[in-house]
């Protein structure tokens, strides 16, 4: 099954680790480093470039406050980089769960066309093994805190964001948030398009002309979390039925051992078979918790990455139907000011009145205003409601096509995301797998020589 798809990944240069570790080093990956051998005439136009490399960590959870009601957990996050906006190679700071919180919405708000990724979710039932200061549930949280960043360090815009580098250099961070959040950098400014009815742009429109190339990046997102799911369904299983395996080996073994004070004659050999499998179950249940357990948690990690990356396509989606639908809204603001001049000028025929426009010419005549004053004053605000609606089509027409582009950029960025982590997914199952085997292989050829020595008379 393997055999066909061997060459995905042919792209993605990376260092194996010596041993299977979930909290590992970044390798020397695409996304970690400048591009040096790509000059600026090799690179496409939608293809992202990196100025440096950021390596990022989280580290060292310590409960802070530990006797108030106010406690809190604090992580030790660090990084190495050579990016010249940091003022320091390795610079550090401690921040709290709330502070990731923060990072992550603003630099979603700030960077719209980015593909930020997700924080895990604040209570998640499949953390909990006691309270939220148990030393498992910050380690699981550290580790999910330690792989956010680590997408944040691989992005080529977002590693060079402001608010990324305060993250781990101010000794202020309160005060940079209090910043950030009354001076936003580039706040949208509202127009013409904030103006106008929920009925024309509404979350059931769809895109009258889609383009082809982001139809098939969503398609290609439909089948990488289907497979996603999938798999999460698959490995649930595996987990639930290797949970039972180790009950029932482990209940095995207490049955043989008790089997071995009956047979007084081959105690000694059942007793070392009762310790194999006792050995055995304590195997699978090492590889749980160090192989498929963390299997589950990055894959339902990068199924919300990729629902984030979702949300962008749907927001590339958006901002072309606003541009569509502004351009029929001003060619319905237009049409109903040519047919005013044409009623002035006396060509009233030749203007193809529709029902629409005929009941409303009724209607003003009975309240009055079918004068020619009150169409003059009418043509005067049309032709200002035509002018600010040009300008606002033009705007949305440069932001769509901008969004597009940079949409463009993101799905490559995405997309190498995408290939390291799951390389370094699969990578880590093959491990622990391997690791597995050969412990398990170890242990019944131990035993095998002993259960082949038992002679039993049979009279």
């Amino acid at each position: 099954m393997l055999g066909d798809d061997e060459d995905v990944f042919d792209s993605v240069t990376w260092e194996t680790p010596a041993a299977p570790s979930h909290d590992a080093g970044i390798s020397a990956t695409r996304g970690y480093r400048q591009n040096t051998s790509e000059s600026d005439e090799d690179r496409g136009p939608h293809d992202p470039k990196w100025e440096g490399y950021l390596i990022t960590s989280v580290k060292d959870p310590v409960k802070e406050l530990a006797e108030t009601k106010d406690a809190y957990v604090s992580y030790l996050v660090t990084a190495k980089t050579n990016l010249p906006i940091y003022s320091a190679p390795a610079p550090s700071s401690r921040r709290r769960f709330q502070d990731f919180v923060f990072l992550r919405d603003h630099l979603a708000r700030d960077f719209p066309a980015c593909v930020v990724p997700p924080l895990p979710d604040k209570h998640r039932l499949e953390y909990v093994t006691g309270d939220r200061f148990s030393p498992e549930f910050m380690e699981r949280r550290r580790l999910d805190l330690h792989r956010f960043l680590q997408r944040l360090s691989r992005h080529p815009t977002l590693q060079r964001s402001t608010l990324l580098r305060a993250f781990f250099e101010s000794t202020e961070w309160h005060v940079i948030m209090h910043q950030h959040v009354a001076h936003p950098p580039g706040p949208e400014a509202s127009g013409v398009i904030d103006t106008i009815s929920d009925t024309l742009l509404n979350a059931f429109s769809r895109v009258r002309k889609p383009d082809e190339r982001f139809l098939s990046m969503r398609e290609s997102v439909d089948k990488f979390e289907e497979g996603l799911s999938q798999s999460e369904r698959l490995w649930t299983r595996v987990r639930n039925r290797t949970n039972d395996l180790t009950g029932d080996y482990h209940d095995l073994a207490v049955a043989v051992q008790g089997l071995g004070f009956l047979e007084s004659g081959i105690t000694d050999p059942l007793n070392h078979f009762s310790n194999t499998l006792l050995e055995f179950s304590a195997l699978l249940r090492h590889t749980t918790h160090t192989t498929t357990d963390p299997l589950l948690v990055h894959l339902h990690s990068l199924l919300t990455y990729s629902h984030a990356n979702r949300a962008v396509l749907k927001l590339r989606d958006q901002k072309q139907m606003d541009f569509e639908e502004l351009s029929d809204y001003l060619s319905g603001v237009t049409t109903e000011r040519d047919r005013l001049a044409a009623v002035i000028n006396g060509h009233a025929g030749s203007t193809g009145l529709g029902i629409g426009a005929y009941l409303k010419d009724r209607v003003d005549a009975l309240r009055g205003a079918d004068d020619d004053r009150s169409r003059v004053e009418k043509m005067r605000k049309l032709d200002g409601r035509i002018k600010e609606l040009q300008d606002a089509v033009t705007t949305a027409h440069e932001t769509s096509d901008a969004f597009s582009d940079e949409v463009l950029r993101e799905q490559t960025v995405f997309q190498h995301a995408k290939e390291t982590e799951m390389k370094e997914m699969l990578g880590n199952l093959a491990d622990g797998q391997i690791e597995f085997y050969k412990a398990s292989m170890e242990e019944w050829e131990r035993i095998i020589p002993i259960i082949q020595r038992i002679r039993v008379d049979v009279q």
